[in-house]
């Protein structure tokens, strides 16, 4: 595990999956889920090179079809220790043999955290070191604590969003988002009461770069953790088991459209590079007292 640390914060990531596992103020609280894998045994894990799921987990690129985990590899790996000062650490990944079986392009992914005050940086790089356009999705999948609300005890939370009445998109046909089902999400001037009956239909998937800010709140209704992104879609999701946190999710993609047989580099939300082309962007956690 390796940590960086200001005079306001404590953060810790592991090179497996390059993911955060603990966001710690001066007196020592935590704000990121602690991944019991009774609720949900994630964190803060990795999405790429696809977000969410694929239609009967196939994609195809010409005439060939490849498969991929739900939310891609880039959580299951372990990454390399590349850059390391007092507020900063970088973990790359180069493709290998066994990534190019079942995603056949040449890429450097690194992954960077960085700490400015109680600001938390993530910083995604994407670099194309094939000789063709590469296809990616990329995502965020931070989990945090949510205040006041414990393990089995039925969650009740609150969320602040800078749209009041964003629409949002369901994945609820074998994981993938029903084309039909679209709806308004009805806010009080842009605070949403999220509880476990809240997700039983999967996540809260806002398009569109609809949304670009959501802060979880504390008991008194003031900003506990703030996320902030230029993402064109972003999720909101608990297992809906009694788990006592709230996912706030980037993305750069999402999963398929039901039915979608189409071409890997024609699904919704998907970014290409082309040769010697890299790709740049961060989310940021910002802790609230």
């Amino acid at each position: 595990m390796e940590q960086i640390k200001n005079d306001q914060l404590t953060v810790e990531i592991s090179a497996h999956g390059a993911e955060l596992k603990s966001i710690k103020d001066a007196d020592g609280n935590e704000y990121l889920w602690d991944g019991d894998k009774e609720f949900w045994g994630g964190q803060s894990p990795l999405l790429f090179p696809i977000v969410g799921g694929l239609w009967k987990g196939v994609y195809r690129i010409g005439d060939k079809e490849y498969t991929l985990p739900r939310h891609g590899f880039g959580k299951l790996v372990d990454f390399k220790l590349v850059g390391k000062t007092g507020d900063r650490l970088t973990f790359a990944l180069i493709d290998n043999e066994e990534t190019f079986k079942n995603y056949p392009f040449h890429f450097n992914l690194a992954v960077s955290y960085r700490l400015a005050g109680n600001e938390l940086h993530i910083i995604w790089h994407v670099e194309n070191t094939d000789d063709k356009v590469i296809y990616f999705q990329i995502g965020g999948h931070p989990a945090f604590k949510v205040p006041g609300c414990k393990k089995g005890e039925k969650l009740k939370a609150f969320l602040k969003l800078d749209n009041e009445a964003p629409t949002r998109l369901f994945a609820t046909i074998g994981g993938c988002i029903d084309p039909n089902a679209r709806e308004t999400v009805q806010t009080d001037n842009g605070i949403l009461e999220v509880t476990d009956e809240s997700f039983a239909d999967d996540a809260y998937i806002f398009d569109k770069s609809q949304v670009k800010q959501i802060s979880l709140l504390n008991e008194k209704g003031e900003p506990h953790v703030t996320v902030e992104f230029k993402t064109p879609a972003v999720g909101v999701w608990n297992p809906g088991n009694h788990a006592p946190f709230v996912c706030i999710e980037p993305w750069f993609g999402t999963c398929d459209w039901a039915e979608y047989t189409g071409e890997f580099k024609d699904k919704y939300m998907m970014n290409s590079l082309q040769p010697g082309a890299s790709f740049m962007s961060e989310y940021i956690i910002r802790i609230e007292k």
